[in-house]
């Protein structure tokens, strides 16, 4: 695929992850919506992109992606503005094990429903002309935390919902590729919140722990998932596929043996 006049929505699309994969997009002539809880942060980084890519390529919607109305208004927004939508990253992620419940909503249901709306906007089903679906898993999904396991939980949700549907889209003909992302831990404000009680609840006494794996197993750039991001866009052939970052691997992708009679 290629990216040039493409469409894509992003959530979480304002720091981290989300605004690098932003980034490459606008550089590759894509048209980007940021859908990010924090408004601030949303505008000042349009600003920033606007002046680096030029007005009218991208567009800051705030947006709670817990909220259905306004996650499925976020997305009618998108097409009202660029005329259609052909990526749809679905990339908003909390670490909350105190509020676990807001965790699953964030990072399990919100994606559900984000690559159900993608469908909707994109879905040879509904008369539209396909396109990418990428939904952002974590490393925590194989090399599970004891310190996180209501993120670990979601984690491997969004994998497991993930391959399903891509099998569902091939099977329906519905046009659409739908993959999936793990990185490791990477440099950005989540990695931070192992810090604050408020987020780790009872496990924050861990928080030492955390940091060891951290320096064992190293911190990836925004920009290498980002690059990672890009390969299974412009690669029509990944679909259902597990991609796994890490510092020592780099992108590679994970293979599951075939279940026997």
């Amino acid at each position: 695929m290629s990216l040039q006049g493409k469409v894509a929505l992003v959530t979480g699309g304002a720091q981290g992850i989300g605004r690098a994969v932003a980034e490459v997009l606008l550089k590759n002539e894509s048209k980007v919506a940021l859908v990010d809880l924090n408004q601030q942060v949303g505008e000042d980084c349009k600003k920033v992109l606007d002046q680096e890519f030029g007005e009218g390529n991208c567009i800051f919607i705030q947006c709670d992606v817990t909220d259905r109305g306004k996650l499925k208004d976020a997305f009618q927004s998108t097409v009202d503005k660029f005329g259609k939508l052909d990526i749809v990253i679905n990339n908003a992620g909390i670490n909350n094990e105190k509020n676990w419940e807001k965790t699953i909503e964030v990072n399990l249901t919100s994606v559900i429903k984000g690559t159900y709306l993608a469908l909707e906007h994109m879905s040879k089903e509904h008369g539209k002309d396909g396109g990418v679906v990428i939904n952002v898993s974590s490393m925590a999904a194989f090399l599970h935390s004891p310190h996180q396991p209501v993120y670990t939980a979601t984690k491997h949700g969004v994998i497991g919902f993930t391959r399903a549907m891509a099998d569902a889209a091939e099977e329906g003909g519905y046009g659409v590729r739908i993959n999936v992302l793990c990185p490791a831990f990477v440099n950005t404000p989540l990695l931070q919140s192992i810090e604050q009680e408020d987020n780790m609840g009872k496990f924050v006494k861990y928080k030492d722990e955390f940091k060891e794996k951290m320096n064992k197993f190293g911190v990836l750039q925004p920009s290498l998932i980002a690059e990672g991001m890009l390969q299974f866009i412009t690669d029509s052939s990944l679909n259902g596929a597990v991609m796994k970052i890490t510092c020592s691997k780099g992108i590679h992708f994970h293979t599951y043996e075939p279940m026997s009679a």
